[in-house]
């Protein structure tokens, strides 16, 4: 006969984010002690890292840390496996702790950040592999992003009420301008743009569309002599679809990025933007 309740499950599921049967399971071998069916949890989750590696993380959390000052923030991806760890507080957490974790290291990039020491020893790598045996699931960190040189803000988006924040973005302005950093944010967010500029986009990026553009005009037999006309304006297109500064602005269509922060008096230096799972 189980020595355990329905309500020892739940309290264990809780607590490491396992499967109900794998909580049960524990729980049977424990004798319905918690402690040590969390223990045995963990012991199983850890020789089950390796058999996770293969599957597939596409759920999770972007987090953001900004300083009091707005002086220095940092934008931060953890992926699972699933909605239900991706809303559990202990995954969240994990997420949280990396972030804290780069805002006082300033690792230079995501190898540096996995192989620095978080904890008693412990490199970041080390401390993902253990939420990934303590949570059951494949725990991915391969992205982040710190601005310290401006006025920094972050905006976090939840496309689901019941999941922590999916889409995240980072802004960083040359100067102090709370609304039009949470503005732009915002805007950043919804838009997706690829590009701060013009300027950032590589030759080979821009003659690509150029070709594309061409022949298209031609499939659709348009006149030679338009061509060129033609050409630039889908070439044009492609740069107000994708560099921020030309995107129409989100809360008024009429006027560009640009415009925006021009009558703000602020410049967009760079941002970040992640999506969880893209």
């Amino acid at each position: 006969m189980a020595n355990f309740t329905a309500a020892d499950v739940k309290k264990l599921r809780e607590l490491t984010a396992a499967g109900m049967m794998d909580c049960k399971n524990a729980l049977s071998e424990a004798d319905g002690d918690l402690e040590k069916a969390v223990e045995i949890l963990r012991v199983k989750g850890q020789k089950g890292v390796t058999k996770r590696e293969g599957r597939s993380a596409s759920n999770g959390a972007v987090v953001s840390l900004i300083a009091d000052d707005n002086a220095e923030g940092v934008l931060l991806e953890l992926k699972c496996e699933t909605d239900f760890v991706a809303k559990g507080d202990k995954f969240v957490a994990v997420a949280d702790a990396i972030a804290a974790h780069v805002a006082a290291t300033k690792p230079a990039d995501i190898e540096a950040l996995l192989g620095s020491e978080i904890k008693d020893g412990q490199t970041v790598q080390a401390y993902v592999d253990e939420a990934n045996a303590t949570l059951g699931e494949k725990i991915v960190l391969d992205r982040f992003a710190q601005f310290t040189d401006g006025y920094v803000a972050s905006y976090l988006h939840r496309t689901s009420p019941d999941l922590p924040p999916q889409v995240g973005v980072l802004v960083e302005l040359d100067k102090a301008d709370a609304q039009t950093a949470k503005d732009v944010a915002q805007h950043i967010a919804a838009f997706a743009p690829k590009y701060l500029s013009r300027d950032e986009i590589d030759a080979t990026t821009v003659d690509n569309e150029r070709r594309v553009a061409e022949a298209t005009a031609r499939e659709e037999g348009k006149p030679e002599a338009a061509l060129p006309k033609i050409v630039e304006g889908r070439v044009n297109g492609f740069f107000k679809e994708n560099v921020v500064l030309e995107q129409a602005f989100a809360k008024d269509p009429k006027k560009t990025v640009q415009k925006v922060l021009d009558e703000a008096g602020v410049t967009l230096k760079r941002f970040a933007r992640f999506r969880v799972g893209v």
